[in-house]
C-alpha cells in the first residue's frame, strides 16, 4: 500500500497552490547580446524569459516594482499593467520577456503547456528557417554551398542575405554621395567591444545615427551594374539548391523605394518566398507600393510592438507574411493575436527569432496555437552551445529542421545551465543573477490620464 502511495504521489503536483502564488523576485544574467530573465516565486517555481537580443535589462527591470507580490497567472492583467512601458524594436524587450516568464510561470502552475493555455494546438512540430548571413560567402555558389549544407541537415526552408552590402567595394555598383558609404560602413560597432568606454560610446552614438537614417533618405542608389550582381548571386545560388525548397531573402540596404522595386522586379524570377524589411515598416504606403510593383511576398514585422501596429500594413495590402518577434510584439498572448489578425487578411505568419532556447519556445508554444503559422526563424545554428544553455527540453532543440513541442508544463525548461551562461557572460555585465534589489522600489504615477 505504502508503494501505490508514493508510486501516486509522484505524479501529483502538490508544490503548487496557483491562487496562492506570488512573485518575489525578478534576476538577470547577460550571456552575449542576451539579457536572460528569471522570475521568482514564493513555492519555488522559476519562470524564464529574455530581452530581445542587443537589448537593455533595464527595460524588464524597471519593471520589477510592478510586478513584485503580484499572482503571475494573472498574465492579462499583468501584461496590460505594464504594456505602456514597452515600444517598438528592441524597447519591447521588457515588456515581452516578462510576459513570457509570465506564461512559463502559469503553464508550471497548473502543470500544462502554454500551447493548451492558448487553446491548443493546430500542429505538434514547428517548421523551422534557417537563416545564413553573407558573411564568407562572396559568391552565389558559395552560399548556394552553405544552404546546401542547411538542407543535408534537414531544414526544409531557407533564408539568405542579398543586398547592397555585396556591392560596397565595387566600382560603379553604388551611387551615392561622396564619403557616405565610408562613414556608413566603416563606423565601429562591434569591434569595438575592447576599446575604452569613452570610446565605445562614441562609436555607438555615430552607429546609431546612421543605422537610424530613414532609408529613403540616405541618397543611396543602386546602378544597372549593381543590380547585375545581385541578379547573378541569386542564380548561382539558385543553381546549387534547386527551386524545390522555399528561399527567403533579407538585408537589402538602407535604399529607397524606388531601388527596393528595382531589385525586386529584378529577382522576381528566382521564385523567392519573401522580400524582408526592405524599407522601413512604418511607411505602410510605400509597402503597398512595393507590393503591387512586385510579384513575390512582402514580409516585415520584427520590429512591431503590438498587433495594433501590424493592422494599417494589412489592411493596405503592404505585407501578405507578417514577421513579429516573440520579444518585441508583446509576448506570446501577442504573437497569437498578430497571427490571427493576420489571418483575417489572407496572410501568414512567419516568426523572427534570433536569440536563446527560451524565446526559441516561447515562439514555439504561440507558433503551435496558430493555424497560419509558416516557419520560424533559428539564426544560431552554428552556435554549438546554444542548446546548453537551457535544461529540460529534448536535445538538440532543432531537429532536422523542426521543433517537437511537447506535454511538459509552461514552456518546458526545467533549468537553466548556470555553467553555460558563465562561460558566456557579456564581459561588460559578469556577475550571474545579481541582486535587483535597487528596482524593488522603482514607483512612477503611471496612469495615462488625470
Amino acid at each position: 500500500m505504502t508503494d501505490n502511495y508514493e508510486q501516486t504521489l509522484a505524479h501529483v503536483n502538490i508544490h503548487s497552490q496557483p491562487s496562492q502564488l506570488k512573485i518575489t523576485d525578478i534576476r538577470v544574467a547577460t550571456v552575449g547580446r542576451w539579457p536572460i530573465l528569471k522570475v521568482f516565486t514564493n513555492q519555488g517555481l522559476v519562470g524564464y524569459g529574455e530581452v530581445r537580443d542587443g537589448g537593455s535589462k533595464a527595460y524588464a527591470l524597471m519593471l520589477k516594482g510592478r510586478l513584485l507580490g503580484e499572482n503571475p497567472c494573472n498574465v492579462d492583467r499583468l501584461f496590460r499593467r505594464i504594456k505602456q512601458f514597452g515600444h517598438h524594436a528592441r524597447q519591447g524587450g521588457g515588456v515581452s520577456g516578462l510576459e513570457v516568464a509570465l506564461w512559463d510561470l502559469a503553464g508550471k502552475a497548473y502543470g500544462v503547456p502554454v500551447y493548451q493555455m492558448l487553446g491548443g494546438k493546430f500542429r505538434d512540430t514547428i517548421r523551422c528557417y534557417c537563416d545564413t548571413d553573407v558573411r564568407g560567402r562572396d559568391t552565389g555558389h558559395a552560399m548556394g554551398e552553405a544552404l546546401l549544407q542547411r538542407m543535408e541537415r534537414g531544414f526544409t526552408f531557407l533564408k539568405m542575405d542579398v543586398g547592397i552590402n555585396m556591392l560596397r567595394d565595387i566600382p560603379d555598383a553604388l551611387s551615392a554621395p561622396l564619403g557616405h558609404l565610408d562613414a556608413f560602413w566603416h563606423t565601429p560597432h562591434r569591434a569595438m567591444d575592447n576599446a575604452p568606454a569613452a570610446d565605445q560610446r562614441a562609436a555607438r552614438n555615430r552607429r546609431y545615427d546612421l543605422d537610424n537614417l530613414p532609408h529613403q533618405f540616405t541618397g543611396i542608389r543602386v546602378t544597372d551594374k549593381g543590380l547585375d550582381i545581385m541578379d547573378q548571386y541569386v542564380a548561382e545560388v539558385r543553381a546549387v539548391i534547386g527551386y524545390d525548397v522555399p528561399l527567403a531573402t533579407d538585408h537589402f540596404g538602407h535604399i529607397g523605394i524606388e531601388d527596393c522595386i528595382k531589385i525586386a522586379q529584378r529577382l522576381d524570377k528566382y521564385n523567392l518566398a519573401w522580400y524582408e524589411d526592405m524599407i522601413p515598416w512604418q511607411l505602410t504606403e510605400q509597402y503597398a507600393r512595393l507590393a503591387r510593383a512586385c510579384n513575390t511576398p512582402i514580409c516585415t514585422g520584427e520590429d512591431i510592438y503590438l498587433k495594433e501596429g501590424f493592422e494599417p500594413l494589412l489592411a493596405a495590402g503592404g505585407v501578405t507574411v507578417v514577421h513579429p518577434d516573440v520579444l518585441t510584439c508583446g509576448g506570446i498572448y501577442e504573437l497569437k493575436k498578430i497571427g490571427d489578425l493576420a489571418q483575417e487578411h489572407a496572410a501568414v505568419m512567419a516568426v523572427h527569432m534570433a536569440e536563446t532556447p527560451i524565446a526559441c519556445l516561447a515562439a514555439a508554444h504561440a507558433a503551435a496555437a496558430t493555424e497560419n503559422f509558416l516557419a520560424l526563424e533559428v539564426h544560431s545554428v552554428d552556435l554549438p552551445w546554444w542548446d546548453d544553455l537551457v535544461i529540460g527540453p529534448h536535445r538538440p532543440l532543432i531537429d532536422r529542421g523542426f521543433v517537437t513541442v511537447t506535454d511538459a508544463p509552461g514552456l518546458g525548461i526545467e533549468a537553466l545551465n548556470d555553467q553555460v551562461i558563465a562561460e558566456h557572460i557579456n564581459p561588460n555585465d559578469p556577475e550571474l543573477w545579481a541582486s535587483t534589489a535597487a528596482w524593488d522600489d522603482e514607483y512612477a504615477h503611471d496612469r495615462l490620464w488625470s
